[in-house]
């Protein structure tokens, strides 16, 4: 038994998904009936098929915590010419921010909450508790491996290991060109459209409670920038009242912790659809 393979056998005993990279830091090719994904992919791929082939066909869905096939004689071919051992991140629950160089790692030190650290032959590997959206290039010098994608073993590295942060995910999430608050239509309520809380320090008090409330937010920012807009919708989303500058505020308030334009602007969209507005 080679280092590898007693490597990949210890760590699916942690139930971490393990498949065997050759030179380059690939996984192997596809055998010559699934070759082109003929025989119709692994079950645990985005498009699901009946491909059990007994080889690590299909790179990072083809990892495994069986020991049985980590152990049997094709994969024995392959961890006898493997140059490293791999894991699927997601199949494991976590989400591996991968640093290429110095600049994305002071980036991460600056911005991410700390977690596991994996040092890599370039930079690190910041492991978090959680599965995502793998993406490539999500920033200068960062990629992130998650589910559908693979990572090099590299060790268990040093610290304690965190949940995956809403700052990971914002990553993958691409931004709209133009940052520009939606503009808000609504229609008035019959009896004349009047407003019917009487004054505007009634609602430019509302306005400034929300911005409070999402400003003051500790967690589960999303939820609560939508709770805020649902409920200044349901009080104030049928009079007429609410301008462009009083969105644009509760987004302001948004984006300062972290919301990106689309989020606002769906979270407002998905509040009035369910007000009916």
């Amino acid at each position: 038994m080679n280092d590898h393979l007693r490597t990949a056998l210890e760590l699916a005993a942690s139930q971490i998904p393990v498949l065997p990279l050759r030179a380059g830091k690939v996984p192997f090719g596809n055998c010559r009936r699934c070759a082109d994904n003929a025989c119709g992919g692994r079950p645990n791929m985005k498009n699901p098929g009946p491909c059990a082939c007994p080889g690590p066909c299909h790179a990072w869905a083809a990892a495994t915590t069986d020991p049985d096939v980590i152990n049997s004689g094709p994969w024995r071919r392959a961890w006898m010419r493997a140059e490293a051992v791999a894991y699927h991140p997601g199949g494991a629950g976590l989400t591996v921010v991968d640093l290429d160089d110095a600049d994305a790692i002071t980036w991460a030190r600056e911005k991410l909450p700390a977690t596991q650290v994996v040092p890599t032959t370039r930079g690190e590997h910041w492991l978090y508790l959680g599965r995502m959206q793998s993406a490539n290039a999500v920033r200068p010098g960062v990629d992130i491996k998650s589910t559908m994608a693979y990572a090099r073993w590299l060790g268990f590295g040093t610290g304690t290991m965190a949940y995956l942060p809403d700052a990971v995910r914002a990553l993958v999430m691409k931004e709209p060109p133009t940052v520009q608050p939606t503009a808000v239509t609504v229609s008035a309520l019959t009896g004349g459209g009047e407003c019917p809380h009487h004054t505007p320090a009634y609602l430019e008090r509302g306005i400034a409670m929300a911005q409070q409330r999402i400003t003051e937010a500790r967690s589960g920012v999303h939820a609560t920038v939508y709770s805020t807009f649902l409920a200044v919708l349901s009080t104030h989303g049928r009079c007429g009242c609410l301008t462009d500058a009083h969105v644009a505020r509760l987004f302001t308030a948004a984006q300062a912790k972290g919301e990106s334009p689309r989020h606002c602007t769906d979270a407002w969209t998905n509040a009035r659809t369910r007000l009916g507005l």
